[in-house]
């Protein structure tokens, strides 16, 4: 099976033997269902193999937490809350609050946003790159989870999350907990410019350094 990656979703196009345009055959040696291009979205087997190999990084890794499709990552013990009344994108300086994760949990009110980051700190090759999405057991509670889009090949640090409640009711979390999955996808080749953005090698929850964009 073909894959489109859009938007943070996939969709099935095709069976590679369903494709008949003209000059298009697959590869020597494969069968009509073998997929024709090197991209796809990588099995359990594989990514057990890769970690075993180390050329890609979960730490910790949990073989446990290893799905059909995906890996369970963690939740971290700390998250950042923002305190401005307005933010400005420009501006290096916006008011945050750090809080840690203690055993007795952290409660996000309704319809609050905040930051948190993953327990485990990753590693992806060159040719590798990957998606995050929120639990569907913490989705049905109303509780978004996202990354902001691609991980990108080569980077390496904890994830940041931004959690946003749209139930009408508290949710309480815990550090620790299963808090949303990494899809991995192989590239049809390696990155030439492989990620070594602002949050290249982060680590605890990080907030926006959108104002680096501007060159201040």
């Amino acid at each position: 099976m073909l894959y489109n990656f859009k938007y943070g979703g996939v969709a099935e196009l095709a069976d590679a033997g369903d494709l008949k345009s003209p000059g298009v055959t697959p590869r020597e040696g494969s069968s009509p269902s073998t997929p024709m291009c090197k991209d796809m979205i990588l099995s359990d087997a594989t990514i057990k193999e890769l970690i075993l190999k180390g050329e890609l990084l979960i730490e910790p890794y949990f073989p446990s937490h290893v799905q059909a499709s995906s890996v369970d990552l963690t939740l971290g013990r700390e998250v950042l809350i923002y305190k401005a009344n307005y933010i400005d994108v420009m501006q290096e300086e916006t008011p945050v609050e750090k809080v840690s994760i203690s055993q007795e949990g952290f409660i996000i009110e309704p319809k609050a946003f905040v930051l948190a980051t993953t327990n485990e700190y990753i590693r992806l090759p060159q040719d590798i790159t990957a998606f995050v999405e929120g639990r569907s057991s913490l989705g049905r509670l109303g509780l978004f989870i996202e990354n902001a889009g691609w991980v990108d090949a080569g980077f390496e640090g904890q994830i940041t999350l931004e959690l946003y409640n749209a139930n009408s009711c508290p949710i309480k979390l815990y550090a620790g907990m299963r808090i949303c999955q990494i899809v991995l996808a192989r590239l049809d080749r390696k990155a030439e410019k492989p990620y070594s953005g602002k949050y290249q090698k982060q680590k605890g929850v990080t907030p926006s350094k959108i104002f680096l964009d501007f060159g201040r």
